[in-house]
Parts: C-alpha cells; structure tokens; sequence
C-alpha cells in the first residue's frame, strides 16, 4: 500500500525536511508516527497524500510512484484516501452533516443511500446533535471530531491521519482510537501521527519514529 525508498524533501533551497526515509506498510497495517515537533510528519503525511512530491527517491502508493503521477490521475488515488489534517479544513458554509457526508457525494452516492451512516458516525463522535450547524460554531475539539468522522465515512483503503485527538479529552481520545482500530479491523491501513504515548500504548501498533529526517521502524 505504502511503500518509501530513500525518499528525501525539502522546500525549496533550504536544507533537506525528510532526508532518507525508508518504510512499507502492507495492506492491513496499523502504525503510528513519533518524533518531536518539527521533526517532519505533517511534511511525511503530505507526501502521502500526493500533496508534495518528493525532492529524491522513490515513494509508492497503491503500487504508483507518486513522482510519475499525473495531475488527472491524482483525485482518483485521493478517493482511496481518508486524510485528517491539522487544520482540520472543513468547508465553511457545509453543515457538519454536510461536511462529513462530503466524500460519499464525490464518489456519486444519494442522500438517502449514506444518512443514516453519516448519523450513526456524528453520534459515534458526540456530535449528533450539531449535525445542522456550521463549523464556525464549533470548538477545535468539535472541528477536529468533524475532520475525522469525514476522513472515515467512506471507509478508505488508506487512512492518514495527523495528531488525530490533539484536541479531545482522553475519554474520547480513546474513543476514536476505538473507531480507528475498528476501520483497521475491516481492511484499512492506518497511519496515526501522534505525540500521545499514552495512545500508543493502547494499542500493539507498530510504531515509526521520525528523527532527524530519517525514520526508525520500532
């Protein structure tokens, strides 16, 4: 599903972000992604989801070098793709219904084929209850809980998800580890950026640490 050979990047002129980075992940796969704050997820997590292309060495998703991909190829790979961001990027003037549900109408699905889905997800993350409000009404933990019951409703072959329960309390931490682990169970490979330690001990997930530019498979 993922596959990094040597892969280095960097913005620019300036000094290399990623500098030899090396790691698989098969179909199926759960790990987490460490390191210190500047250390390069985000940037690795963005690579990823073809946002940025590397500056050297050959990365691979579904098989493509993300190098070599071209510009009408990339919203039919993103569609395999459930990405939470940082930032949350959640479109402003959608409800929070609509947001979640966003994805399912790319894909060409009915309201009447994903309601009742996208109910059962907003009420998984404690939002049931906002489903008809704007984001702009939201807190951050609220927003972040958005970003990622939209990053799972389609069930993707490839969940991305950076520093996914920065913004909760631990109760519900652990609650979207839950539905994490519970999309893993059925098929999805999951990448998970976090400093939690905590988190990561929950779990016998395999853990990758990004140091120096280089990643370490733990």
């Amino acid at each position: 599903m993922i596959e990094l050979n040597a892969v280095a990047l960097r913005y620019g002129q300036g000094s290399d972000v990623l500098k030899d980075v090396s790691f698989k992940m098969e179909a199926g796969d759960f790990r987490f992604l460490t390191g210190a704050s500047g250390a390069g997820k985000s940037t690795l997590l963005r690579l990823l989801f073809l946002a940025l292309r590397p500056s050297r060495g050959q990365a691979l998703i579904f098989g493509e070098d993300v190098s070599n991909i071209s510009t009408r190829q990339l919203p039919l790979i993103r569609r395999k793709l459930g990405v939470v961001f940082q930032d949350f990027r959640l479109v402003g003037h959608l409800s929070v219904f609509d947001n979640v549900a966003l994805p399912l109408r790319v894909a060409g699905q009915r309201p009447a084929d994903y309601q009742r889905d996208v109910i059962d997800l907003l009420d998984w993350v404690g939002l049931k209850q906002k489903a008809k409000e704007l984001p702009e009404t939201l807190s951050g933990g609220e927003k972040q809980r958005v970003a990622i019951a939209r990053a799972v409703v389609s069930k993707p072959e490839i969940l991305l998800a950076d520093e996914p329960t920065g913004n909760v309390d631990p109760a519900m931490a652990k609650r979207l580890l839950h539905l994490f682990l519970e999309l893993n169970r059925l098929g999805t490979t999951v990448l998970l950026a976090t400093h939690d330690e905590q988190l990561i001990a929950q779990t016998k997930g395999k853990v990758l640490r990004l140091q120096n530019g280089i990643v370490k498979d733990l």
